[in-house]
């Protein structure tokens, strides 16, 4: 017998949110007009865990009553329902089922449960097997999810096949020129030959010792071009303009580039056409030409600073603007996939841009419409949680009252890395509300 327990939780109508915006994509994007209605539920697998905390999870950590209906085990639906999970693939960090399990120690500190989550969507309305299929094409990115089995699990506990030792390479500080030519053709690695003779009198030198696989696969990643920007000074040797309605007045722009770089770097044979010349060349004619007396002289290569008179308290002073460029491994201002045609780039090209949070979803959407679910993926960063904020986070997640969680919260010491132990041995009133107060108490386990 399983020893797994299962509770589904529902947002109540007035705040299903998800619920409502699916059914908008389903009806809208995919054009399945017959879906009267979809619901979202969160899935909970809970295992090692006692009944008396479960019971205390299902209302203050799983759930919250006043905005969710939670279900054990089974939840209500029709007959002609369609209903699948999704989890995240094996080795995808779920933040939902971390968080959960944090809460519940929390609750009783000696326990250490196993949290599973999926998000469990139920179609109403007439939808055939063929329609079903593209809904859950819309709703599973396979590069971190899966269709989860609606059977529940004997047990939630995951053995591990016990890894096998990390690689060294084994007389890699001492390996010929030859012979490390030839390891670094295998490795596909995207820093230069020069780079990897480099680390090699590094461990050479400094470490006298072999570097790992592991150590030479994090040093690539980081001294790629993504990070050295090398993109900005591949010289460009063959530049063509294709067909389109503004040729002319690009090629007409790029002559106009050509001839203040003759100029401004007559004579001087390491000045090659590159695309940080390009990004530059405005500002050293404007500079040659002495309209740039307000420039701040910098070392940094992505941005610039100018300097403005500005006055504070009636009183002028001399103020930097800075204006940074964060284009990463390409210079997105001028073309955004220039860097990935790079002859001299092998890691993936990419740019940032940023949305408003109200309007983010659209923006999802519309990607995932454009280059299909399959191509599409979102990164999500997580931190541990500070010991004020904990105190704050299991208050709400408890229902005590938001005032009794500020009070105490603020007991905590304003110090770099306080934990919630070391904050009862400093803090003399913290611990009197410790020992005197329930409420108190239950923040803190």
């Amino acid at each position: 017998m399983s020893n797994v327990k299962r509770v589904y939780v529902e947002k109540k109508p007035e705040f299903a949110v998800a619920a409502k915006g699916l059914r908008h994509e389903i009806r809208h994007y995919l054009g399945l007009q017959d879906v009267t209605n979809v619901r979202v539920l969160i899935r909970y697998d809970a295992e090692n865990i006692s009944e008396e905390t479960f019971e205390k999870a299902c209302n203050g950590v799983f759930a919250e009553p006043p905005v969710d209906f939670l279900y054990k085990e089974e939840f209500p639906k029709n007959e002609t329902d369609k209903c699948f999970s999704v989890e995240f693939l094996p080795g995808q960090f779920d933040q939902r089922a971390d968080s959960a399990e944090q809460c519940i120690r929390f609750i009783k500190e000696d326990e250490t449960p196993v949290i599973r989550t999926a998000v469990t969507y139920v179609i109403e309305g007439g939808v055939s097997d063929e329609e079903l299929q593209a809904i859950k094409n819309h709703c599973i990115n396979p590069v971190d999810s899966r269709e989860a089995a609606a059977e529940k699990p004997e047990t939630l506990v995951t053995v591990f096949d016990e890894p096998a030792d990390v690689k060294i390479f084994d007389g890699f500080k001492d390996m010929p020129e030859a012979e490390l030519k030839e390891l670094y053709d295998s490795l596909g690695l995207a820093m230069t030959f020069k780079d990897f003779l480099h680390i090699q009198n590094y461990y050479a030198g400094e470490e006298h010792r072999d570097p790992t696989m592991t150590e030479i696969r994090v040093l690539d990643t980081y001294w790629s071009d993504h990070c050295r920007h090398t993109t900005f000074s591949t010289e460009l040797k063959d530049v063509k303009f294709d067909e389109g309605d503004y040729k002319e007045t690009i090629e007409a722009t790029y002559k106009e580039y050509l001839k203040d770089h003759s100029e401004i770097f007559k004579g001087r044979e390491d000045k090659f056409v590159c695309l940080m010349d390009l990004a530059l060349m405005a500002m050293r004619r404007l500079k040659k030409e002495g309209k740039l007396a307000d420039q701040e002289e910098s070392d940094e290569i992505n941005a610039c600073s100018i300097v403005v008179p500005i006055k504070v308290d009636g009183v002028e002073e001399e103020w930097l603007i800075n204006f940074k460029n964060e284009t990463h491994n390409h210079p997105t201002e001028i073309e955004p996939f220039g860097g990935a045609a790079t002859p001299e780039r092998v890691s993936m090209p990419d740019f940032d841009i940023d949305f408003s949070d109200e309007r983010r979803q659209e923006m999802i959407d519309y990607v995932v419409r454009k280059y299909g679910s399959d191509h599409v993926a979102q990164i999500v960063t997580f931190g541990t949680m500070a010991a004020r904020g904990s105190i704050r986070d299991v208050g709400r997640a408890m229902a005590i009252l938001y005032a009794t969680v500020d009070g105490i919260a603020k007991l905590v010491p304003m110090e770099l890395n306080i934990t919630l132990e070391k904050a009862l041995k400093a803090s003399q009133e913290l611990r009197q509300r410790y020992a005197q107060k329930t409420s108190t108490q239950k923040t803190k386990t």
